[in-house]
């Protein structure tokens, strides 16, 4: 059986992994997912990334905002802010349940990764999702103001301050999960999906962990990537803000161009076909589709479109 591992963090990523599971088996479908963007808050260890792609893939994300659950109450929030505690990082009600069981877990000693499978099998969740590691990678974002801790950066600051650049704290100690390395490596592997993440909060902090970049790189399976820029602008995100900040073009080529060395295919939105003739290599097939997700049949549309692509390479 072919198996296929796809990489994500944030809204886009988990946008294109709901379509994945609509075409692939728990048996056929993994995830690395970034936890660069974890943090404590509270008292809590929240993990922003894992619980958007749990709350997608379980069915219960809150669509409107892309992140967060439907349906969700906020009475502890205000309460908290009536009392002068921290309210600007949105924690619901029916979220803190999931922060809270998280936090008791850990601290009972349970990994990240034992965790983070019993949550999302608590949510109806069938497929694997392994964070990218089991120790604590924090992204820093270096930026005007100072050194900001990313949730600092994206949600209190609201990633008003101009960027310089980046660094993954905890990185250089921090270990690939269990199963991360083994799924690149895996025989039977057929493919591997960069998702139309931000390449530089919630790609490049996974790559950051020893072995994951060499091991990517290194891949016997076909890699592409799903560019997070559409026609110069980022659906999502702060993106295209940052590559202008760090001087980089805004646009999809850019992105290719970061991700030189690990990948073999790109996938560019139709409205981006002009840049096909300047990307398309001897090393590097491109290929355009809608990547635009806004209802279901967009996400698997995308994902059938990501699968067929793998799939010319054999």
């Amino acid at each position: 059986m072919a198996r296929y591992l796809a990489i994500t963090g944030g809204v886009g990523g988990a946008k294109l992994a709901l379509g994945l599971t609509h075409l692939l088996g728990p048996d056929e479908l993994s995830f690395v997912v970034n936890t660069g963007d974890d943090f404590e808050h509270l008292g809590l260890h929240v993990c922003p990334d894992l619980d958007t792609l749990m709350y997608t893939l379980g069915g219960v994300s809150n669509t409107d905002t892309g992140w967060g659950r439907a349906g969700e109450t906020w009475q502890c929030l205000d309460t908290l802010a009536a009392l002068g505690g921290e309210s600007w990082f949105r924690l619901g009600d029916r979220d803190l349940a999931v922060h809270l069981q998280r936090s008791a877990r850990l601290r009972a000693g349970a990994t990240l990764s034992t965790v983070s499978a019993e949550l999302f099998a608590a949510h109806g969740i069938a497929h694997r999702a392994l964070p990218m590691s089991d120790q604590p990678v924090r992204t820093l974002v270096h930026c005007d103001i100072g050194t900001l801790a990313f949730q600092h950066y994206f949600v209190r600051e609201r990633c008003a301050p101009r960027v310089s650049g980046f660094s993954f704290a905890g990185a250089e100690r921090a270990s690939p999960a269990p199963g991360v390395l083994e799924a690149l490596g895996a025989p039977d592997l057929a493919g591997v999906i960069i998702c139309p993440s931000n390449p530089f909060l919630s790609i490049d902090p996974i790559l950051a962990v020893g072995g994951v970049r060499a091991a990517l790189a290194a891949c016997a399976a076909p890699v592409i990537a799903v560019s997070p820029i559409v026609a110069g602008a980022a659906l999502k995100g702060p993106t295209a803000k940052i590559m202008a900040e760090l001087s980089l073009p805004q646009s999809a080529s850019a992105v290719a161009a970061h991700y030189a060395g690990l990948i073999d295919g790109f996938i560019l939105d139709e409205t981006d076909r002009a840049l096909l003739p300047e990307l398309a290599s001897d090393t590097l097939r491109v290929t355009c589709a809608q990547s635009v997700m806004s209802t279901l049949d967009d996400r698997v549309n995308l994902a059938h479109t990501a699968l067929e692509f793998l799939r010319a390479f054999q």
